[in-house]
């Protein structure tokens, strides 16, 4: 073999075998135990980032690990190409979102080939492909009939530049996060599919996927279920009553004032005769409604001038407007207690409203209220007739009270809210619905879909050309089609069953799906933990409950890998921004402990300021090139820097020295397995290629300390690397073995058959053990190993547990807690040996000298704390 490592070379041959080959077309087969991993698919954005590169390469270490398991593994991939970025690319670069998107997966897909992931690329989809979508309109059709879709007016957060809805997060102080324009709230029809049916579903099930727990309770805060009372206030002089639902009964008596949204109908009343009040309803309908926003805003207010009625004392308490209520959660109302929530404290403090303590403290005492409400639970006070009694009587009694008056019952309510899926813009899938002359909304028979979308258009800022398209939207005889799309998590929600039968051109599933699903491993980041996790997994539900598959979960898995993280570098400009500059075009002076002390500009030579280590991003420009460090190192090395650097759930640190680093290990492990081939060819031994060619009664004690150390590392990285998934350690342990072997070379040079035979042994397995992490370097060395099968078909190695027996045992001897000696006893020397051998180390004699003996205590297999005053 050459014995210089040529990392593109290899590499390339290595990709051309999988290709020609088709090494990773998966097949379904009943008789083999199937393993289905998956990463969240990307954006086609144009480049692959560092994210994409670690993301997609704890998938396929893990498929590759699996399939030396035996299992059959599937491994698709594909892109979720639908969305606002391609609309604005089109606007800046004058080119239709179709041409861009697709050119962009072009250039990712031959940068994904190139990092060796083991995708099976017959099942490649884009969502934006009408074979795709056209399933999600006909299911989206059927959901429709079935009663499980309607359309309502909604209050959105409008750009009248843009002509867009906006998620709530592009809205930023106030305005759109493109446009810059005042963001403005509307009323507009858009369409709903109940998730609220399935929503104590969607909680109970979190019980039965193995996710991590902080992905399962933010998923259960979202879905947010609570048992409280929803009861009703009558209002002075209006026929109708003000309902409220609240999860703390037990602070009724503590309510000061009720607080009404901005677009509640007696808020709208009240400001018909009022203009200031109409101004300030019109100014909170700029506002935004994001939880965030909601929890830091200014607390605002103003009086409505109605009066209404406390539902057990009846005395009047008055009825504001207040621009933390929205009618979009409950009822549009709440029952303020100032006493007992801080939101409702801070507004009472601004407008000089009563605070009434009615939960006792700690103590049995009224709470000081001076510095803010008092939140805990407790004994009732100021309660009259239910003075005394804790939560849970207290909200048994009261909600008694309220219901056999008429005025309240117990209700258990979801702050989960239905899904809207409509989208005002262009580069979406159709929504599969049209319009009639007289008021008909009826959804696309199968024979009217799949509703394509027009690729050739002009985008622009005015808002969807589909608006403005008769082609598209007139259908005659005065029916219209939907210009609304679908919400991108549409197509994301159903993606991973497709994978099973993407080549299904009659059916939106089949029973492949069966077969493949649920998804035995799922990758993507934590900020996608809530939105499309929840969505898909509603969505699974619902193609259960239409039998297209059997399963009630998507994904049994879940790993959530951690952010890639590098320095940032800036000079302050004139107008007090800052200009950014990439780490590749910064020399970094660092101290002794590799700690960055200054940094100057590599074309100027110039002082930069060091702005910390941050998310890899645009905005900060220290992202790193992956298309560059695989053209300087090779994928393999890249690959293996991901997941040595740290375990997967942690943030990644970017490191230059860390991956001249992994170089340098591929270099000597390539090294390795050339000098141990030289060996056996001067040596005239054939390759030992039977694990079972040497006699393990034979070994002397250093052929079995390095087999004892190969199969030590079998053990650790099939654990580490199967149920852990800590990469870095199985990668460390396997570094490990490399240096025990090259010891064990170094001092074994003779070339014996025996010698040969346990470090040919220890080779294979190093190569075998990384062969899913440096996939093409392992595809060489394998063969220069002389094995007819390529790696890729290889088993995972078997563990000897035999080989771990040990012939004797190092033991710790403390003094007093003191490391004092170590010694070597047989595994089963019996404990009184144990101590005397102990006691008689010559060290250990010196420091117990003139000593009272007080205890031994013997730790087996591990230390001998001897205790002496």
């Amino acid at each position: 073999m050459d014995t210089q490592y040529q990392p593109h070379a290899i590499e390339s041959a290595a990709q051309s075998y999988w290709d020609e080959n088709q090494c990773f077309k998966a097949v379904e087969d009943a008789c083999r135990e199937k393993f289905y991993c998956l990463s969240m698919f990307p954006y086609p954005s144009g480049k692959l980032h560092m994210g994409h590169v670690r993301n997609y390469t704890i998938g396929d270490v893990v498929s590759r690990y699996q399939r030396m398991q035996g299992k059959n593994v599937l491994q698709p991939m594909g892109w979720d190409a639908f969305g606002m970025p391609a609309e604005n690319a089109a606007i800046k670069n004058r080119v239709p979102p179709g041409d861009w998107t697709y050119q962009n997966i072009d250039y990712m897909r031959r940068q994904l080939k190139a990092l060796g992931f083991a995708y099976d690329w017959s099942r490649e989809f884009a969502t934006c492909d009408v074979d795709y979508y056209r399933w999600e309109q006909w299911f989206f059709a059927k959901l429709v009939d079935k009663g499980l879709v309607y359309k309502k007016m909604a209050a959105v957060n409008w750009d009248p530049v843009d002509n867009t809805v906006l998620a709530n997060e592009q809205v930023i102080d106030g305005r759109g996060w493109r446009s810059g324009a005042l963001v403005e709230r509307r009323e507009i029809p858009l369409w709903f599919l109940k998730i609220t049916d399935y929503a104590e579903e969607l909680l109970a099930d979190l019980d039965h996927v193995d996710w991590p727990e902080q992905v399962k309770t933010m998923q259960r805060n979202w879905i947010g279920k609570s048992r409280g009372v929803e009861l009703s206030f009558d209002v002075d002089g209006r026929d109708e009553t003000l309902d409220v639902y609240t999860t703390r009964p037990d602070t009724l008596m503590g309510v000061t004032y009720v607080a009404v949204a901005a677009s509640h109908p007696l808020a709208k009343a009240a400001a018909a005769n009022d203009p200031s009040l109409a101004d300030f309803l019109e100014e909170c309908a700029r506002g935004g409604t994001s939880e965030a926003d909601l929890a830091t805003m200014e607390k605002r207010g103003r009086d409505t001038g109605f009066t209404a009625r406390h539902p057990l004392s009846g005395n009047p308490v008055p009825i504001y407007v207040a621009n933390f209520v929205l009618m979009e959660y409950g009822t549009g109302a709440v029952m303020a207690v100032p006493g007992h929530d801080q939101r409702d404290w801070e507004f009472a403090t601004k407008y000089d409203l009563p605070i009434v303590a009615v939960i006792a403290d700690a103590r049995g005492d009224a709470p000081d209220l001076s510095q803010g409400a008092y939140v805990e639970h407790g004994a009732l006070i100021n309660s009259g007739e239910f003075d005394g009694l804790d939560f849970d009587a207290a909200f048994q009694a009261i909600a008694a009270r309220l219901e056999s008056d008429g005025r309240g019952t117990v209700k258990t309510n979801f702050r989960l809210r239905d899904w809207g899926v409509a989208r005002q813009r262009y580069w979406g899938a159709p929504i599969p619905v049209k319009y009639g002359p007289g008021g008909q909304t009826v959804a696309l028979t199968d024979e009217e879909l799949p509703v394509a979308l027009p690729m050739e258009v002009e985008v622009d800022a005015s808002g969807s050309p589909l608006k403005k398209m008769p082609a598209f939207y007139d259908l005659g005889d005065g029916w219209t089609r939907e210009t609304d799309t679908f919400d991108t998590f549409m197509e994301s929600s159903w993606y991973y069953a497709r994978f099973a039968c993407a080549d299904n051109r009659e059916a939106m599933l089949d029973e492949r799906a069966d077969y493949w699903l649920p998804v035995d491993l799922y990758i993507g980041g934590i900020e996608h933990a809530i939105l499309h996790l929840l969505y898909a997994r509603f969505f699974h539900k619902l193609m259960r409950d239409f039998g297209l598959i059997a399963s009630d979960e998507p994904f049994q898995r879940l790993l959530t890998q951690g952010m890639v993280i590098a320095e940032t570098f800036y000079r302050e400009t004139g107008n007090g921004g800052k200009d950014w500059f990439n780490p590749a075009d910064v020399e970094v002076k660092r101290d002794d402990k590799g700690r960055p002390v200054s940094a100057v500009l590599k074309s100027d030579g110039e002082p930069v300021q060091m702005g910390g280590i941050e998310k890899m991003a645009k905005s900060k420009n220290n992202g790193v090139d992956p298309q560059a460090m695989i053209e300087r190192f090779g994928a393999d090395t890249v690959r293996l820097f991901m997941m040595f650097a740290a375990p997967p759930e942690q943030s990644l640190e970017w490191s230059d020295a860390g991956v001249e680093g992994a170089h340098r290990f591929m270099k000597r492990l390539w090294k390795l397995v050339a000098d141990h081939l030289a060996a056996e060819q001067d040596a005239g031994t054939a390759p030992a290629l039977d694990p079972h060619s040497f006699d393990p009664q034979a070994l002397d004690d250093a052929q079995r300390g390095l087999r004892r150390k190969t199969h030590e590392t079998i053990k650790k990285a099939s654990d580490d690397i199967g149920r852990r998934t800590t990469f870095n350690t199985a990668i460390a342990a396997v570094m490990e073995l490399t240096n025990a072997l090259g010891r064990f070379q170094g001092e074994r040079a003779g070339g014996a058959p025996q010698d040969l035979a346990v470090a040919r042994e220890a080779v294979e397995t190093c190569v075998l053990l990384l062969a899913p992490i440096t996939p093409h370097a392992c595809h060489a060395l394998w063969q220069a190993l002389g094995h007819r099968e390529p790696a890729i078909d290889a088993r995972w190695p078997e563990l000897d547990e035999h080989a771990l027996v040990k012939d004797s045992l190092e033991l710790v001897v403390q003094v007093n807690g003191k490391l004092r000696a170590r010694i070597e006893i047989a595994p089963d020397t019996v404990r009184d040996t144990v101590e005397a051998e102990a006691l008689a180390n010559e060290n250990v004699q010196r420091h117990i000298e003139g000593k009272t003996l007080r205890k031994v205590i013997v730790v087996p297999g591990k230390l001998v704390n001897i205790v002496a005053s």
